[in-house]
């Protein structure tokens, strides 16, 4: 359990940063380079390390321009 609760702190406190035996943290996904990035959140200001805001209003981590906002109306501008 300890552990778990270790690997869930990484995974909220690094993102982009891969976990172990490839199991990521809730909020997050892997990308087609195989890396681990923090899935798109709300916020009324850009967060931290975001890439692209979508037209739903969410942010994205995306890494490459292609399929970045797909499930959420498409980028609307890049950061």
């Amino acid at each position: 359990m300890r552990m778990r609760l270790l690997v869930l702190a990484a995974a909220l406190l690094l993102p982009g940063s891969a976990i172990a035996d490839g199991q990521y943290g809730p909020g997050y996904y892997e990308n087609v380079s195989g890396r681990c990035l923090h899935s798109p959140v709300r916020s009324d200001h850009p967060p931290r390390g975001a890439t692209a805001q979508c037209w739903d209003g969410t942010y994205s981590f995306s890494e490459h321009h292609r399929g970045t906002c797909s499930h959420h109306g498409g980028v609307r501008q890049w950061l």
